[in-house]
């Protein structure tokens, strides 16, 4: 092959700067069209993720209420079951009675009432010292079941002196029941 001259050797070199050029305007706008389209991306998941913040941020005070009720009762309402509910809930009481230091009397259950917003109710018939059923009554919110004391009647017991008989009747409530209902209207 003959040596090139001069012109030829500017020619080739021009137009290698000039297939150069084009190769990486060609290749940088591809770049730059696709970082361009990840910027937008980023800033629609930024986007996307203040709105859900902003969605979830009036949620976190009721929850943190939802935690506190929780902890204050003691009751988890996912490990409550309308089926064990009455059983859990009469062993509880049972057994507050029994801690309290109480003689234990007669205990009745019986089945809900036409509003089926209860499960049961039950009628504990028990006897001690004054103190100690004031601390059964203050212990009965946090046994960790829906109950709500319904009456209460203390009578002294002639026979016994400073023991006062104490009868209580505990509803049970369904759960579910309540769950489903909306907002109150008071």
């Amino acid at each position: 092959m003959p040596p090139l001259k001069d012109r030829e050797k500017r020619t080739i070199r021009i137009g290698a700067i000039a297939v150069g050029i084009y190769l990486v305007l060609y290749c940088g706008f591809g770049v730059w069209k696709s970082l361009e389209v990840k910027r937008v991306e980023y800033q629609r998941l930024v986007k996307d993720s203040v709105d859900l913040r902003d969605r979830i941020k009036p949620y976190e005070e009721k929850v943190q209420v939802i935690i506190k009720l929780m902890d204050t009762f003691r009751m988890d309402p996912t490990r409550l079951s309308r089926t064990t509910v009455v059983g859990g809930a009469s062993a509880a009481i049972q057994k507050a009675v029994l801690s309290s230091g109480l003689q234990v009397g007669s205990i009745r259950e019986s089945s809900a009432r036409s509003t089926g917003k209860e499960l049961a109710t039950m009628q504990i018939d028990c006897s001690g010292p004054v103190p100690a059923l004031m601390g059964l009554l203050s212990r009965m919110e946090s046994l960790g079941y829906p109950l709500i004391i319904e009456s209460v009647q203390m009578t002294p017991e002639n026979s016994r002196p400073g023991q006062v008989k104490l009868n209580l009747t505990v509803v049970i409530l369904d759960f579910d029941q309540w769950k489903e209902e909306g907002e109150p209207n008071a």
